[in-house]
């Protein structure tokens, strides 16, 4: 083929091929942008939708990115051939960025640059438009934040893609997530009642805070006042003056409305009679007769019959305004099937609510009732058995916490520095408390008030030690990775890792304690000088060593317990006071020397308190005082408390 013709051929293809490329490039980013250059210098909330529905439509990679800049104020416009870019400024020019492809586009003077600064308003337009593309975003987070955005501002225009981004999402939760929106947006902004009521039928299967915030919305009513109730108005009840609301709050909605005229002051009386003072008279009634009640009145009356002054609204006014109209309140939503079937929707989702806030009280009490069980099953083995009352039980508690403290900055494995720190601590307070009962409490049997003094100033000891070699600020008792966060079952139950496993610690002791006590020969040898400790000598069990044993046994599960405390709390010298009152309370109300006791001890203070606090949560004195003065009334009650010990000893 000649050179001549190939080049003729070529020259054709290029000018048949030039529109389509022209047309292609008028439909991207730039081109639009081009287009509509006076909207996206100087947009406005009325103009812009045009705009972002053309760069919506032209399906280009580059549009998302393009908006959030925009929306971020980060686009600038340069004015000798108003091209936008992206600008970062250096010195006294800026390095632009070419907004379709990223690649460097050269610098420009600061003068020939200016920035572009959407409203608001306009920001918010383009925040909605971004929405749709971070729906189906391949980054999770992007698509979770865009869900965010549409629950912070839901609108009837984000039904659609929200809708279109379903039948992509692969993630479980994030798919859940897109489904309840979808539902709560159709129940808000449905086109039709069917499809409204069908979508807050479903609604009442959920918990979440959002969900019964849309139901509210929809149940949004507006005070209303008339002679009689408006026709075809959704009523959602009609007020009584005197019930539902005060008869001054009612006459209030009817000056407001203009139905009625305003009750005088006795001030304002006062300063109309002063305003209308003339020769020493006021409406005729001289001024010396204005000191009595009748006589302000009689002015009063005759300044109104003149007209200088407003009529006065008497008691009988009063009550006839509000005999002859209706108070009621009107839905904001015209439909009462819709809101017949919010109110359906919205009693169902507030008895699922109540029912897991239930659980969730349950839990937390259960977690509490755990701590104390923890705190107070030594103190029940030592003061049930042995009978002395040990102030310094809960410094054993704070010594068990110290340990654990100083194994963590002694091993950096948390998990593994909590598996040397448990046995540690056991064995460190058992001999402490060993070392207590051969020193101070052997010479004070069958002396309970020399006991408590003792012990009392042995805990102020013991507090002053811990605070003369860690201070007096908290140490952190850090918990390993695997106790982080909580079990969340829904929206209004849950519970924190660390008293799930502060709970199955218990329950770890509790069965140990009872194999010890019903399965072993120390067991046995301890009941038995529970029961009667001058038959167990006479049978050659030495109650004197058994004594030493239990003291220390209490003393060292007083120290492992603080570690599960400090787990929880804060690890000071003052901490043990903070749980040796629910202690006592727990063996007290429980039943002294009783296991089951203790542990019922612990679930009642438990409920007890988390009761309190649910009722009165701004006062956490007041809470402790209830709690006392009831632990005082059921003592008057069941004197031995909910398990009492059996046996001879039950008659000391």
């Amino acid at each position: 083929m000649p050179r001549a013709l190939l080049s003729f051929l070529a020259l054709l293809l290029c000018l048949s091929l030039a529109p389509l490329a022209a047309t292609a490039q008028n439909t991207g980013l730039k081109a639009i942008l081009q287009q509509y250059s006076g909207e996206v210098a100087k947009p406005g909330r009325q103009t812009v939708d045009t705009l972002i529905a053309a760069l919506v439509a032209s399906g280009d990679a580059a549009v998302p990115a393009f908006l959030q800049n925009w929306a971020d104020r980060e686009v600038y416009q340069r004015r000798t051939d108003g091209e936008f870019f992206y600008a970062e400024k250096q010195g006294d020019a800026y390095a632009l960025t070419d907004i379709a492809t990223g690649a460097p586009a050269g610098t420009a003077p600061a003068a020939e640059i200016e920035q572009i600064r959407p409203n608001g308003g306009v920001r918010r337009t383009i925040s909605t438009a971004l929405v749709q593309f971070q729906l189906s975003d391949p980054n999770i987070a992007s698509r979770i934040a865009a869900l965010d955005a549409i629950a912070r501002s839901p609108s009837a225009d984000q039904i659609e893609p929200l809708r279109a981004s379903i039948e992509t999402e692969q993630d479980p939760g994030v798919l859940a997530r897109k489904k309840r929106l979808d539902g709560m947006l159709t129940a808000s902004f449905g086109t039709t009642p069917e499809a409204r009521i069908a979508a807050i039928g479903a609604l009442s299967s959920e918990l979440s805070v959002d969900v019964r915030a849309v139901l509210n919305q929809i149940l949004t009513t507006r005070a209303g006042v008339a002679e009689s109730l408006p026709e075809g108005a959704n009523i959602a009840r009609v007020l009584k003056p005197g019930k539902a609301l005060t008869e001054a709050e009612a006459y209030a909605r009817l000056v407001s409305a203009e139905l009625a005229q305003p009750v005088q002051s006795r001030e304002q009386i006062k300063a109309a009679l002063t305003a209308n003072l003339v020769d020493g008279a006021v409406g005729g009634v001289p001024l010396g007769q204005l000191v009595s009640e009748a006589g302000r009145d009689r002015a009063y009356a005759a300044l109104a019959a003149e007209g200088l002054v407003p009529a006065r609204v008497t008691a009988e006014d009063r009550a006839a305004a509000l005999a002859s109209h209706v108070f009621y309140e009107e839905y904001a939503e015209p439909d009462a099937a819709i809101t017949g079937a919010a109110e359906d929707a919205l009693g169902a989702v507030r008895t699922r609510v109540g029912l897991w806030q239930a659980v969730d009280f349950g839990l937390d009490s259960l977690s509490l009732a755990s701590i104390y069980f923890l705190a107070a099953i030594g103190l029940a083995i030592t003061f049930g058995v042995m009978g002395v009352i040990n102030m310094a039980h809960g410094e054993f508690i704070m010594m068990g916490a110290y340990t654990g403290y100083v194994v963590q900055q002694l091993i950096p494995d948390y998990t593994l520095s909590l598996i040397v720190a448990l046995p540690l601590a056991f064995v460190i307070t058992f001999a402490a408390g060993v070392a207590m009962e051969r020193l101070v409490i052997r010479w004070l049997y069958h002396r309970p008030l020399e006991t408590l003094l003792a012990t009392f100033g042995i805990s102020i000891a013991l507090q002053q030690l811990a605070k003369n070699i860690f201070g007096t600020q908290a140490r952190p008792l850090t918990s390993p990775h695997w106790l982080d966060g909580a079990w969340i079952i829904n929206d209004v139950a849950g519970i924190a890792n660390i008293r799930i496993a502060i709970f199955v610690l218990a329950l770890v002791f509790l069965c140990l304690i009872l194999f010890i006590l019903n399965k072993t020969r120390i067991g046995l040898e301890v009941r038995a000088v529970t029961q009667n400790p001058g038959m167990a000598a006479s049978m050659g069990i030495n109650p004197d060593k058994i004594n030493m044993l239990t003291f220390g046994l209490g003393s060292g599960i007083a120290g492992i317990a603080g570690i599960a405390i400090g787990l929880y709390a804060q690890v000071t010298s003052e901490m043990g006071g903070n749980y040796i009152v629910q202690s006592f309370m727990t063996v007290v109300v429980g039943g002294v020397g009783n296991v089951w006791g203790t542990l019922a001890g612990a679930a009642l203070i438990g409920i007890l308190q988390k009761g309190i606090e649910w009722m009165n949560p701004s006062n956490t004195l007041a809470a402790q005082t209830y709690m006392i003065l009831f632990i005082i009334l059921f003592i008057q009650v069941r004197p031995k408390g909910i398990v009492a010990l059996k046996g001879r000893a039950a008659g000391d």
